[in-house]
């Protein structure tokens, strides 16, 4: 029987950062994953290929609509999805050979198949053949993510009621795209096909689209989306979804009671994602889950089993990949008798729309909600020159300080490279810098990231120079 220090079971951002980690510091390390490509949901059916498909749309998007702005006159173009698909399907290929590579660089030994627990030390590897073998693990860590949830009523055949992994696959299209769901996965994949020509229809329980980030990020993006062309059905209760032939029906509650149908070519059912722990059996090595599904852990991550730990979208909190990363380091350094620690209030999020949505901190409502006294400072976007220089006039940031201490408590920004822009954020925040600290540092001209400095000015005592 192989023996390990540590085994790690899945190999998405967060199992196989945490393999790495483990490996630098100098531990015997296996990694386990059962698909024949490393890198989890985000690198193969997540975060890198819808990414691929939303620039490629994107590109599609400002020939077709803004290239004559800037001069540039092309004929007609026209969307070859087909073409996109093998292009985001490389750029997968590229990523997921990178892990393998980073595998053999650290010297990981990794093994293809379904890890499940035999004992809380021992882990057995099914392999796709039927075979299997056993490793002896000192330590072990859960890493194995999550899969896309539905509701109970509706049958998802993956043809015309999909989920995000076979939307990034399709062959057509789509005519009327239905998307289930105003969350980060629907509005961009909803965008994507938007983008290529596609109607697109958003059905939503709640009253605003991405209900938990700021109020003032769910209006604009709203404002934005239904501009470019997205319907919006907000306060809608989905009841049924019935498919006859190429059309899918979709029957809801509107928020008065009254019955409302929409009728699409293809139906994406986005309402979140579950845990997945399937074929673990981690009743065997004695692991607690909680009500959810999710596995049970303590503010170190480990499990009530002390030799066993959990991360990423197996465990409590925000599904995001750069979490789950964050978490394999703790974890790793953890073991290894360091003393680690993540601020779950400073890992940002970020919508890849676009313009793109980004945030980090405490929203308005939360600090309302706890009663804490702020200021708040806003600038928009299209008071930038650079905005104006490139087209991208749409969106604000927002800064919000304590309003005694202007220590600045949440940053929320939509607009161009927003993604890009909230790590600023994040480091100023880490080092608890006042709003006043922002506005005083130099912001090169002309960049998007000056709406963040004129911001703090706002915030600081209402004197944002441009505005």
């Amino acid at each position: 029987m192989s023996q390990f220090d540590v085994t790690v079971i899945g190999s998405g951002p967060g199992g196989y950062v945490a393999a790495i980690r483990c490996a630098q510091l100098g531990f015997k390390t296996a990694i386990i994953e059962k698909y024949p490509t490393m890198g989890g949901t985000c690198l193969n059916v997540g975060c890198i290929p819808s990414k691929a498909l939303l620039d490629s749309s994107e590109h599609f998007e400002n020939a077709k609509h803004n290239f004559a702005s800037h001069g540039i006159i092309i004929d007609e173009p026209k969307a070859d999805l087909a073409r996109m698909i093998e292009r985001k399907n490389e750029v997968v290929e590229q990523t997921t050979k990178g892990i393998n590579f980073l595998m053999d660089k650290n010297k990981i030994t990794v093994f293809e198949g379904v890890g499940s627990f035999e004992s809380a030390t021992q882990i057995k590897i099914t392999k796709n053949d039927g075979s299997s073998e056993t490793v002896d693990s000192k330590y072990t860590i859960i890493a194995t993510g999550s899969k896309p949830s539905s509701l109970p009523f509706i049958t998802l055949d993956k043809e015309r009621v999909i989920t995000s992994t076979e939307a990034l696959e399709l062959k057509e299209i789509p005519k009327h795209l239905v998307v289930i769901g105003g969350g980060v996965i629907g509005l961009e994949l909803g965008s994507v096909y938007k983008r290529l020509g596609s109607e697109v229809t958003v059905v939503e329980f709640m009253d605003k689209i991405i209900p938990t980030m700021d109020g003032a990020l769910s209006k604009e993006l709203n404002k934005v989306l239904r501009k470019q062309g997205m319907k919006f059905m907000l306060s809608t209760a989905v009841q049924a979804v019935e498919r006859n032939g190429d059309t899918v029906k979709v029957t809801a509650k509107d928020k008065k009671g009254a019955e409302v149908v929409v009728e699409g070519d293809y139906v994406l059912v986005s309402v979140g994602r579950r845990p997945y722990t399937d074929g673990l059996a981690l009743e065997k090595a004695g692991v607690d889950m909680d009500e959810r599904g999710r596995v049970k852990t303590n503010e170190h991550l480990q499990t009530n089993v002390s030799n066993i730990y959990a991360i990423g979208d197996v465990v409590a909190g925000a599904m995001l990949a750069h979490k789950a990363s964050e978490e394999g380091v703790l974890v790793a350094e953890q073991i290894a008798g360091q003393k680690p620690h993540i601020n779950y209030n400073l890992i940002p999020g970020v919508v890849y729309t676009w313009p793109e949505v980004a945030a980090v901190g405490k929203t308005e409502e939360q600090l309302k909600e706890e009663g804490v006294a702020v200021k708040v400072g806003n600038f928009p976007m299209r008071a930038l020159g650079r905005s104006r220089a490139s087209g991208d006039i749409d969106g604000f940031v927002k800064i919000i300080a304590d309003e005694k201490t202007d220590e600045v408590l949440g940053v929320h920004m939509i607009g161009a490279r927003a993604a890009d822009m909230i790590a600023a954020a994040v480091t100023a925040m880490e080092y608890r810098a006042s709003a006043e600290d922002i506005a005083r540092m130099s912001h090169a001209h002309p960049t998007f990231a000056e709406a963040i400095k004129e911001a703090a000015l706002d915030a600081t005592a209402k004197i944002a120079i441009h505005m």
